[in-house]
């Protein structure tokens, strides 16, 4: 990956804060001058809740959009695209309300989302029953691809895949045989961290599980702050090896702190939701992250002419780089762009255009992305099981290889 210029953005989270109720934009109808229109709609955490992980998906949805309508992917379509941006704030509770809003808008075909597994598990209800296509770059709970929900799609290996991945490579590469295994008691966080405890077990490591619920400012939980020193003295008294931990930056950043305050010098290991560099950012020392590990099931990309063209493109449209989800992002509009120019080539041209047959063509789907071919099991789960670690160092994440 393009792994990690600083990029808070600051700036751009400030003017979609300020520009919140234009959020949802809705499509201009077709005139017998111009193409059908159509949009593709992006749900994730924009202003709350580690916003920057929705940032980062976000610009990747707006940029495949932009490249569609400019005959730059594609070729010439025989339709045009609006972008219809919600944040869900990464919340189970306001979620919901997101679908309903989108289903009702009958422009929006597709959707890019959401992005974390609590609010993808309460929103997946309604957009199941009106058909209507989510494909989510980052969302990676296991129970989400087994619900019954024939329109749920994601372009990420999930945790049964990265969980087991993680606990190998702690016991059998990082040689810990004493592991605390926490969690932030998010959907992702308790869900990815059972699986890697489960695996540490069946690897004969010691395992001792503990939950500390994320933080408002995080992730929407319960937990403060302040609690985060007694957190640490629990970590150290079981006097591990490791620590894995399952949840997302903003909140490990602040155990990172309190494990640096406590004297803990082990090893710490954490999953895609911390991946970003606004971990770093997020503890205090700084330095208290270097050489903090972070799994992901998101591509390494950067390599060929077309990833180069893509990261350019990206840091013009967003003022910073492309980071974990964007490319996953990018690849899932072009996704749903290429179903809706497959349903469009046949007899009945855009009138195929469907919610129904957007869903029927991603299940048939085989599209090459940058980040890999995009082809999607029966479960909606994609085809693929790579996962990646990365590690801190200096301040920045960089890429190991596979575990």
């Amino acid at each position: 990956m393009f792994k990690f210029l600083p990029k808070r953005a600051v700036a751009v989270a400030a003017a979609l804060c300020t520009s919140a109720v234009s959020l949802g934009a809705v499509a201009a109808p077709a005139t017998a001058a111009s193409k059908p229109s159509f949009a593709i709609a992006f749900e994730g955490p924009l202003t709350v809740n580690s916003p920057q992980l929705g940032l980062n998906a976000l610009y990747g949805v707006e940029l495949a959009i932009n490249e569609a309508n400019a005959g730059q992917t594609f070729g010439k379509l025989p339709f045009t695209l609006s972008f219809v941006k919600k944040d869900d704030q990464g919340s189970a509770t306001i979620s919901p309300t997101v679908a309903e809003e989108l289903v009702s808008d009958p422009s929006v075909i597709g959707v890019v989302g959401p992005m974390y597994s609590s609010a993808t598990k309460a929103a997946e209800p309604t957009f199941s029953a009106h058909d209507l296509a989510t494909v989510s770059p980052s969302a990676t709970n296991f129970a989400l691809a087994h619900s019954g929900w024939h329109n749920f799609f994601r372009d990420v290996a999930d945790d049964s895949i990265q969980g087991p991945a993680d606990a190998n490579y702690i016991v059998k590469t990082l040689h810990a045989t004493n592991i605390v295994v926490a969690n932030d008691a998010s959907t992702y966080g308790a869900g990815l961290a059972a699986t890697v405890a489960a695996q540490a077990k069946a690897d004969h490591a010691k395992v001792t599980t503990e939950t500390f619920p994320g933080t408002t400012q995080c992730n929407a939980g319960s937990g403060s702050p302040t609690q985060y020193p007694d957190d640490a003295a629990t970590i150290v008294s079981a006097k591990p090896q490791a620590v894995f931990y399952g949840g997302y930056y903003c909140d490990l950043g602040l155990l990172l702190g309190a494990l640096h305050k406590a004297g803990y010098t082990g090893k710490v290991i954490s999953g895609d939701g911390s991946e970003d560099n606004a971990l770093v950012t997020s503890t205090n020392p700084q330095s208290a992250a270097n050489g903090v590990y972070a799994s992901c099931p998101c591509a390494v990309v950067g390599n060929t002419p077309r990833d180069k063209a893509f990261a350019a493109a990206f840091t013009k449209l967003a003022h910073f780089a492309p980071a974990i989800y964007s490319p996953e992002a990018y690849d899932a509009t072009n996704a749903i762009i290429n179903a809706m120019k497959t349903l469009a080539s046949g007899k009945s041209g855009t009138m195929a255009i469907t919610r129904a047959n957007v869903v029927t063509e991603l299940h048939k789907l085989s599209y090459v992305g940058i980040t890999k071919t995009i082809a999607f099991m029966a479960d909606g789960n994609i085809a693929g099981t790579a996962i990646y670690v990365y590690q801190v160092r200096n301040g920045k994440f960089v890429e190991l290889g596979l575990e």
